[in-house]
């Protein structure tokens, strides 16, 4: 039974399961696999070890608010909120669908939201992205936990990418962003173009602002901002893996531009830290937040000490004085003026509540009859969906319920009952972890009852097939699924019919990257058959633990 009886129990399942159980409504969730706040007053990075890619974030009083790139994934826009730049929770999402709606009701792997900058102007809270296919968009709200309103197409075109509203004292109001050469046919080149006051339009060309093709490629990312007179732009330079931190300045939003560069890898193993957010605090202290990719584990976030010299910012460590710094792999934590609890976004799901955990995102728009929660059973129930007709694989189905690796190592199980279609035959249910390779262990319905299977599909994302394996037949339909992820991002998969003896299936398999995503680790419920009904798999948790 998932609900305890007795306090025996419950100590019982603490001390020896080998899980610690987060309560699934806590208000300070804190996570059993990655925690950046040591507890003594300092940090250690990376503050997120999960794939919060492109981050920004916006200061409101003592409250920060941070947003993200989601791609194709739907819900999109995370809203993470934090009193102190470290502990951080995942409150909401400012898009419900991607947009438009029927372009993303199929998965669109690496396009959709790219690069958001968040703000706070007037009262409202803004987020501008750059979608390589559509142009740039804004969506507001007076409440970044409530809702959010309709989204805005600020400018239509390809290519126009990392936009960010910079609204200046005298009444004008200007937009930078970069270039997707992938659509636009150029790169590495930022341009800023005046802004109506209300944010919903550019009003004019603009003007190339930075051409960085001979020390500075693949320039981009650009957050605007003003500070004592000067306009600044801050740009990720060098590419995704092995780039640095750019910083423009010049008395004109239009130019000309002096650079600087104010962080990079330097003799340290953090590879490529760049694109994010300078956020200063009520007491003066500056930060900056960034990412690093990790492959597999995709783009986490770190924060770094940030100082100001000369009218420049340095980030990190500047161990040489040249007004470059390196990041820091620990650091107090930011002087908020209070302490305030241990939290991470949460990870562990009891799937409780009277809603799809926030953590869970599909590979494209949902259709609202793939997945219900059931509060009264504290279940979510999946039910099997006929894959797209060009499907070659599970890369091109809408309905993966997946979410990011929240660390380095941790060890993923879920507890499901498999109901099929009595029907039908090959529907299946499991666990899976998804990228450009992915692979799985799950259920699956046969003539003769239901079979533990295995399968890989290698380089997915270019049409493979899966190799399946048949396992074992089980003597009932309830089953333990569990996948280890070691620091390598290999994982091994294993089963259970009773929740204490599992089966390891001796294959490794190694988690890939998706497109411009780390991996993803989740459930799925699929059929072969186009029929009236569907079977269903009722999911009791699915729990990360070290």
């Amino acid at each position: 039974m998932k609900r305890l009886k007795n306090l025996a129990a419950v100590l019982v399942l603490l001390v020896f399961g080998g899980i610690t159980m987060n309560a699934q409504n806590s208000e300070n969730f804190k996570s059993d696999v990655w925690v950046a706040d040591q507890g003594d007053g300092t940090y250690k990075n990376p503050i997120l070890h999960a794939d919060y890619s492109d981050p920004d974030v916006v200061r409101v009083g003592s409250d920060f608010y941070m947003t993200s790139s989601s791609f194709n994934s739907a819900p999109a826009l995370p809203i993470l909120h934090s009193k102190d730049l470290v502990n951080w929770k995942l409150i909401g999402h400012a898009l419900d669908r991607q947009v438009p709606d029927e372009h993303f009701s199929k998965p669109q792997h690496g396009n959709g939201v790219w690069a958001p900058a968040f703000r706070y102007h007037e009262g409202e809270y803004y987020i501008y992205w750059g979608d390589p296919d559509f142009g740039i968009y804004m969506v507001k709200t007076k409440d970044p936990a409530g809702e959010w309103e309709e989204p805005v197409l600020v400018e239509a075109g390809k290519g126009l990418i990392d936009p960010a509203p910079l609204w200046d004292e005298d009444g004008k109001a200007y937009l930078s962003h970069a270039f997707a050469g992938s659509r636009a046919g150029i790169k590495s080149i930022l341009v800023v173009k005046p802004l109506n006051w209300e944010g919903t339009k550019t009003t004019g060309a603009g003007k190339i602002v930075f051409d960085g093709h001979e020390d500075h490629p693949t320039v981009e990312g650009t957050k605007f901002y003003k500070k004592d007179g000067y306009y600044y732009i801050f740009a990720p330079a060098g590419g995704v893996s092995t780039g640095w931190q750019l910083i423009l300045r010049s008395k004109n939003p239009y130019g000309p531009y002096e650079e600087h560069v104010s962080l990079a890898q330097g003799n340290t193993d953090i590879n490529g830290p760049h694109q994010g957010a300078w956020v200063e605090l009520e007491n003066g202290e500056d930060w900056f937040i960034h990412f690093q990719d990790k492959e597999a584990y995709g783009r986490i976030v770190h924060l770094q000490p940030m100082t100001w010299k000369n009218g420049w910012p340095t980030m990190g460590e500047d161990k040489d004085g040249d007004g470059t710094g390196e990041p820091v792999m620990s650091f107090r934590k930011p002087n908020v003026g209070k302490i305030y609890p241990i939290q991470t976004p949460k990870d562990s799901d009891e799937f409780s509540g009277n809603d799809i955990g926030l953590q869970w995102q599909w590979q494209a728009n949902p259709n609202a009859t793939w997945a219900f929660a059931n509060p009264a059973k504290d279940q979510l129930r999946f039910y099997t969906q006929l894959l797209p007709e060009a499907a070659k694989n599970l890369w091109d189905s809408p309905g993966l319920l997946l979410q990011k690796f929240p660390a380095e190592e941790f060890t993923s199980t879920t507890k499901l009952t498999f109901n099929p279609n009595k029907n039908l035959e090959n529907e299946k249910a499991g666990l899976i972890v998804m990228g450009r390779s992915y692979a799985y262990v799950a259920l699956e319905s046969r003539k003769d009852g239901i079979y533990v299977v295995y399968a890989e599909a290698e380089k997915a994302d270019e049409g493979n097939l899966e190799q399946k394996e048949q396992l074992k037949k089980l003597s009932a339909n309830t089953a333990f699924l569990r996948v280890e992820v070691d620091k390598k991002a290999q994982c091994t998969f294993s089963y259970s019919e009773d929740g204490k003896k599992y089966i390891e299936i001796d294959e490794d398999f190694s988690a890939r990257e998706g497109k411009w995503v780390g991996a993803k680790i989740g459930i799925f419920a699929t059929k072969e058959q186009k029929t009236n009904d569907s079977g269903y798999a009722d999911f009791d948790w699915f729990r990360f633990s070290k």
